[in-house]
């Protein structure tokens, strides 16, 4: 497996591209983007887990409910979400995509980003679609990218090649995703491509269990959002041998598959509002996954804990504290605790309790921008981890005026 450049345009295919529309007030910023494949896909997609959900969700569902799609139109700027017409509005938005590619608005992915509760204005996408439709080409991932953006201050791609049988097929995704980010999704939209052969099932079992391990494992601030929407598509334009079933062929997709969203997860923590560090925490030693999964996600949602992480405070203390409210059956007193980052390590817990350690060299170790947080249970084999950010002043500033 190799990362290559290319984002959602790096399999065989497909196109992308992004513009401004008028659904935002900034013209500078690109507010809608489009996504198409040359070719019918196979379509899977996994979806947020709050029972209020956007339009989006409910059409995009419904649509690819017979395993196929051939193009994604997506808006920043309004989430189409609690409002009356918002699913006739998000139907329009598949009949425009459809009307602008020439194809069946029912093959259509939509989804919206942004403010709750607005109406959605229709009339800027259906002028801007023909012009974005035209504009689409094969290193349009960028540019799609930034036009799903909301809070985001980075773009977010990645891509990775592997080889199937004698054939190379690649892999790539654009996401986006700063703030109202809790695990079992995040306020995030992300689009996968590929141009594997692979079967619907296989599709669906693929990009639940890599959102499992990648998605489903972040947390920016506690909360889980309305219109999260991770969908694949794939073409299967790489020739490989179609993947029916849990085989090599499939372990190696899934391996790919997951490094993507693993990549495009750690860009979305990093990148959570007001953030200046990446936190990662990584649980190792665990009876099983799921004793694992849960340490990892507990520590990583402490609020207390990120904001020690913010103000650089090696406060190991809050890390066992989070360990113990977690609800996972373990022996808090075989628990050790390290911080970890480009500086170095330092160990400040063993066996549940405080060692002696420099405060000074932990300071060193907290002042880069990616901690690992180290949490070894030493009960078992199992391990996971865990994404998230520090909790800053900025993360209040933006949330306090983010609808007016």
């Amino acid at each position: 497996m190799q990362f290559i450049e290319g984002g959602v345009t790096a399999a065989k295919g497909f196109l992308a591209g992004g513009i401004h529309c008028g659904i935002r007030k900034n013209k500078s910023k690109a507010d809608l983007a489009m996504i198409f494949s040359k070719t019918p896909c196979a379509a899977a997609g996994v979806y947020t887990q709050n029972l209020v959900k956007g339009a989006p969700i409910l059409v995009t569902r419904k649509n690819i409910a017979d395993g196929r799609a051939q193009a994604v139109i997506c808006n920043s700027g309004n989430a189409n979400t609690c409002n009356a017409d918002g699913e006739k509005k998000a139907w329009r938005m598949c009949e425009i995509a459809g009307e602008a590619l020439g194809i069946d608005p029912h093959d259509v992915i939509v989804a919206s980003t942004g403010v709750i509760g607005q109406i959605l204005p229709i009339a800027p996408i259906e002028n801007a679609a023909p012009a974005l439709a035209a504009l689409l080409n094969e290193n349009g991932s960028n540019m799609a990218a930034k036009a799903i953006m909301t809070t985001d201050t980075i773009e977010k791609e990645g891509a990775v090649k592997i080889t199937l049988g004698d054939k190379e097929v690649r892999i790539g995704g654009i996401s986006k995703g700063s703030g109202m980010i809790h695990p079992n999704m995040a306020t995030m939209l992300c689009f996968v491509t590929t141009d594997c052969a692979i079967s619907v099932p296989m599709l669906q079992k693929a990009i639940k269990a890599a959102a499992d391990t990648t998605f489903n494992m972040i947390s920016v601030d506690g909360d889980t959002s309305t219109n999260d929407t991770l969908a694949i598509m794939a073409n299967g334009e790489a020739e490989n041998e179609e993947i029916t079933e849990e085989n090599e062929a499939y372990k190696t997709f899934l391996e790919a598959l997951t490094a993507v969203c693993r990549k495009l997860s750690m860009m979305m923590a990093g990148d959570g509002e007001g953030a200046t560090k990446l936190l990662i925490c990584k649980t190792t030693g665990a009876k099983d996954w799921e004793t694992a999964k849960t340490v990892a996600k507990s520590v990583i949602c402490s609020s207390l804990l990120k904001a020690a992480m913010f103000g650089e405070d090696a406060n190991w203390g809050r890390v066992l504290c989070a360990i113990g409210y977690a609800g996972a059956d373990i022996d808090i007193n075989k628990v050790d605790v390290s911080f970890k980052s480009a500086y170095g390590q330092v160990d400040v817990c063993v066996n549940g309790a405080g060692i002696n350690f420099s405060e000074e060299e932990a300071a060193k170790v907290l002042h880069e921008k990616e901690i690992t947080i180290l949490v070894e249970l030493n009960s078992g084999d199992a391990e996971a981890e865990a994404f998230g950010c520090d909790l800053t002043y900025d993360y209040v500033k933006i949330n306090g005026d983010y609808r007016t």
